[in-house]
C-alpha cells in the first residue's frame, strides 16, 4: 500500500528545492529541481525527439559524479537557454564543481515542445528561458506550484489541459520517493474521451477524482486518440509533445542504480499515457539521489 508524503511533493524528497518561472501571455515557463547538496543523478530517454543538455555526464562510466541542479523547461530547443539562466544564479552563490579556481554549476536539461500552443513567441532576437531560468532558482522552495505553473504552463495532451504534476511516496523501509513531471504527451491520459484516467488504480486519497476506471470500457477505448491527429481532443501540431520528468529519492545510489531508477520511473509513463514513447515525444526521467536517509536500496528494497 502506497503512502504520500506529508507534502505530496518532490521536495518531500529531503535536500531538494523546486522553482517556477512562467510567462503567461509566452504560455511556457522553467522549472528547477534543486540539490541543497550535490545529488548522485542518472538519467533514460525513451521518446524519439528528445532535447536535453548535459545528459551524456550522467551516463554511470563518465567522470561527475553528482549534480547541483536539474531543469525542465517548455519552448522547445529555444527552452536549453534556461540551464544558462540556473548555471548564472548557482555560480553566484558559489555552487558548483571547482575547476582551475572556476565554480562550474552542473545543470542537466531537458524541454518539451509547446511553440504552438498559441503562446506570443514573437521574443525577438534572443529567447526568454536564460532569465526565467534565473528567475525559476530565486523562487525555488520546499512548497511550489503544480498544474499551469512553470514548465507545465504551456502544456497539453489529447483532450485535457496538461501541466506540472508532482507527488511522493514513503516506502516501509523510510525511504521517500518523490516524483515532478511537465506533461505534455501526444497521447491521451484517459479512458478514451472519458473523465476516467489510465493511471487510476495508483490513486492515492482520491488525488485524480476517485472515479477509478470505468465498469466497462467505452466504446473509443482503444482508440489511440493523438494530439495532432484528432482536432477535436488537441488538435496541435504534429511534433508538439513530450512528457519530462524527475524521480528522487534520500536513499543512497551509486550512478548506476540512479540509472536503473530512471530506467524504471518510465514504466509509470505507460500506465498513465496511451500511447507513450512515440517518435513524436521527447520522453525522458531524470533521477536524484540525495542520500539524506543513509538508507540503501539493496536487494528486495529496490524492488519495492
Amino acid at each position: 500500500m502506497f503512502r504520500s508524503g506529508p507534502r505530496n511533493l518532490i521536495t518531500d524528497v529531503a535536500g531538494l528545492r523546486v522553482g517556477n518561472a512562467e510567462d503567461h501571455r509566452l504560455k511556457s515557463g522553467v522549472t528547477v529541481v534543486l540539490c541543497d547538496e550535490p545529488a548522485v543523478a542518472g538519467v533514460q530517454v525513451l521518446g524519439g525527439a528528445p532535447g536535453t543538455r548535459e545528459t551524456d555526464l550522467l551516463e554511470p562510466q563518465n567522470s561527475i559524479a553528482a549534480i547541483h541542479a536539474v531543469v525542465l523547461s517548455g519552448g522547445s530547443a529555444f527552452g536549453l537557454d534556461a540551464a544558462s539562466g540556473v548555471q548564472a544564479a548557482l555560480r553566484e552563490k558559489n555552487i558548483g564543481v571547482e575547476v582551475g579556481g572556476f565554480r562550474v554549476p552542473i545543470v542537466p536539461a531537458a524541454i518539451l515542445f509547446d511553440l504552438r500552443n498559441g503562446g506570443d513567441k514573437d521574443w525577438g532576437r534572443y529567447p526568454p528561458y536564460r532569465e526565467l531560468g534565473y528567475e525559476a532558482v530565486q523562487a525555488a522552495s520546499v512548497d511550489f506550484s503544480i498544474g499551469t505553473a512553470g514548465a507545465g504552463t504551456g502544456a497539453l495532451t489529447s483532450g485535457l489541459k496538461g501541466g506540472l504534476g508532482s507527488a511522493s511516496t514513503v516506502l516501509d523501509s523510510g525511504v521517500t520517493i518523490g516524483t515532478l513531471a511537465a506533461v505534455n504527451p501526444t497521447g491521451s491520459v484517459t479512458v478514451g474521451r472519458s473523465r476516467h484516467f489510465w493511471a487510476a488504480p495508483f490513486e492515492i486519497d482520491g488525488e485524480f477524482g476517485g472515479l477509478g476506471h470505468p465498469e466497462a470500457l467505452p466504446e473509443d477505448a482503444r482508440k489511440i486518440l493523438l494530439k495532432y491527429r484528432d482536432r477535436r481532443v488537441g488538435g496541435q501540431a504534429e511534433g508538439s509533445s513530450t512528457t519530462i520528468a524527475v524521480v528522487a529519492t534520500d536513499a543512497v545510489l551509486t550512478k548506476a542504480a540512479a540509472k536503473r531508477l530512471a530506467i524504471a520511473a518510465h514504466d509509470g509513463f505507460a500506465r498513465a499515457i496511451w500511447p507513450t514513447h512515440t517518435p513524436a515525444d521527447g520522453d525522458l526521467v531524470f533521477a536524484l539521489a540525495t542520500a539524506r536517509s543513509g538508507l540503501a536500496l539493496d536487494g528486495d528494497a529496490a524492488l519495492d
